[in-house]
């Protein structure tokens, strides 16, 4: 394996055209499989280039090949070459897993900054370090500089966290950025911002490498697109052609567009007895030597048996905080959450078997959900066995059936957690809750890491559970309107609150409220593919 500098490539001595880092028939191997199979792509100065495919199809292994990093144990064959100075900015899916969370976000910044004005005079080198982290934030669209420079990573939402390690690639001066799934579980105005983002990136002469599966932010941003599936290239070109006159069908596929609003069928139990009921809830978070802050009220809430009922809004408006209070992940809470009119004790803790089978809670995060040394199947399984008390045997074989209707065969829950994608391990997870045979199932954004296909695949599958299962109700936590269309009613959270609920068709399309309104303005923009 060769993972060398290219020479007179970087953005100083090379043409426009000539790639600042480039692939060459890439093959990784792990324990006899094959992850990537022959891949070759270029990184162009001012160009995004897209990654897309489905879960596992090998995006993050080509991408992350730029870095020099492959999994534990692979056998690695093929080139990659980079610019002389060899920098590449990584941006990861989930930003807060690469800042160090005992350190504020200057010290973060300023170290990187630090290293580039050795050859200043020392009474220079403060201010020279002071004014190159705030362009750097500048550039990653930071506002309140000063204030956030303070703040330790845990202490940023999502999208800030995001932006934090782009400064730091921007600081490098890395004329190649890999991003990584950079709008996963982000509300739609978000996802307007990061396409915005990433397009002044390009717009400085840097190279964008982009795997992503959400195929609106694709057509924002991207102009070459290579397709890949089961570790291959099946299709690449111009982002142009490829949209207009796509020639492998897998790439035809893909690109089928979502079906639009479909009014569910009315859901069954009966009127007037809810499953679950929540009354007076109010939730807080602990501030410190500052008290509690209340991030989220709740007056009145229900779900009926059948019924599903997706919960909407922005980043940080709630809406995991109160999925959190339904499951008893989130005890600091007044008011009451009933099931069947009997209150559930807030800790999970306390909850009897039979509670914790009845409510069951799916993470948005699949893979800091399971042991990643175990293999998913045990894992699966094992619900079966503590819920429900069933035998090793037979619950070995309702994994093994219900994985396999998720899409994920005997071959990968066999293998361990930390060989599997973040698709492949959502369906895990989705899985393992349906083993408990809840009544409630709480699906926190399960959707949001998955390709067009995957989404649609397990979507399907949660309408065919309401369907064949009249005693589950479903709460869906997304901030994708398409999906919440597939509810029989969304409540739509803003700052905490509860600002309308209604039947889906209604709000969808004759919102009451201004904030439900405001919810589909940018959805034009990112499906016409414009990014300014």
């Amino acid at each position: 394996m060769n993972h060398e500098n290219a020479t007179a490539s970087s953005r100083a001595g090379g043409t426009a055209d000539e790639p600042v880092a480039e692939v060459r028939d890439l093959r990784v191997e792990v324990d006899g499989s094959t992850i990537v199979d022959g891949v070759s792509l270029k990184a162009v100065p001012g160009r995004v280039t897209a990654l897309v495919g489905a879960s596992g199809s090998g995006k993050t292994t080509t991408g992350l090949a730029l870095l020099g990093e492959y999994p534990s144990g692979a056998r690695v064959t093929g080139d990659v070459r980079l610019a002389a100075d060899g920098l590449v900015g990584y941006i990861p899916q989930h930003p807060a897993a690469v800042l160090n969370p005992a350190r504020r976000i200057s010290a973060l910044l300023t170290d990187i900054a630090r290293a580039q004005v050795g050859h200043l005079p020392r009474g220079r080198r403060r201010s020279a370090i002071r004014g190159r982290v705030l362009q750097a934030l500048a550039d990653a669209q930071l506002p309140a500089a000063e204030v956030l420079l303070r703040r330790y990573p845990h202490q940023l939402s999502g999208g800030q966290q995001q932006r934090v390690v782009l400064a730091q690639a921007l600081l490098l001066g890395a004329p190649v950025i890999v991003a990584d799934e950079p709008t996963t579980g982000q509300d739609r105005l978000t996802k307007s911002r990061v396409v915005d983002q990433l397009a002044a990136v390009a717009a400085r002469g840097i190279a964008v490498i982009l795997l992503s599966h959400d195929l609106d932010v694709v057509r924002a941003l991207a102009d070459d697109v290579v397709v890949m599936r089961q570790g291959r290239v099946v299709e690449s070109g111009p982002a142009a052609r490829l949209w207009a006159a796509p020639q492998h069908a897998w790439t035809q596929e893909l690109l089928v567009e979502r079906p639009g609003f479909t009014e569910p069928e009315t859901a069954v139990g009966t009127p007037g007895r809810p499953v679950l009921r929540i009354r007076g809830l109010a939730a807080h978070h602990r501030d410190g030597a500052r008290g509690t802050t209340t991030v989220l009220r709740t007056p009145e809430l229900d779900v009926a048996p059948g019924e599903c009922l997706a919960v909407v809004g922005r980043s940080g408006s709630g809406k995991t905080t109160l999925a959190r209070c339904i499951a008893g992940l989130h005890r600091d809470h007044d008011g009451e959450v009933l099931l069947d009119d009997v209150a559930l004790p807030r800790s999970l803790r306390n909850r009897s078997r039979t509670q914790l089978a009845a409510v069951q809670y799916v993470f948005q995060d699949a893979r800091a959900a399971f042991d990643e040394h175990r293999p998913v199947l045990h894992q699966v399984a094992r619900t079966a066995i503590r819920l429900r008390g069933t035998d090793a045997d037979a619950a070995r074989q309702e994994a093994l059936t219900t994985l396999a209707r998720l899409g994920l065969p005997a071959d990968l829950s066999g293998r361990s957690a930390g060989r599997l994608s973040g698709g492949e391990l959502q369906r895990a997870a989705l899985a393992r809750a349906l083993l408990a045979h809840p009544r409630v199932l709480v699906c926190d954004e399960i959707t949001s890491g998955l390709d067009t296909i995957s989404r649609r695949g397990i979507l399907d599958i949660l309408t065919t559970l309401l369907h064949d299962r009249d005693d589950l109700s479903l709460i869906l936590i997304t901030h994708d309107l398409d999906t919440a269309a597939l509810a029989h009613r969304i409540a739509v959270l803003d700052a905490g609150e509860v600002v309308e609920q209604g039947p889906a068709q209604r709000l969808l399309t004759e919102p009451t409220h201004p904030f439900t309104a405001s919810l589909v303005v940018p959805t034009a923009r990112l499906k016409a593919g414009t990014s300014g």
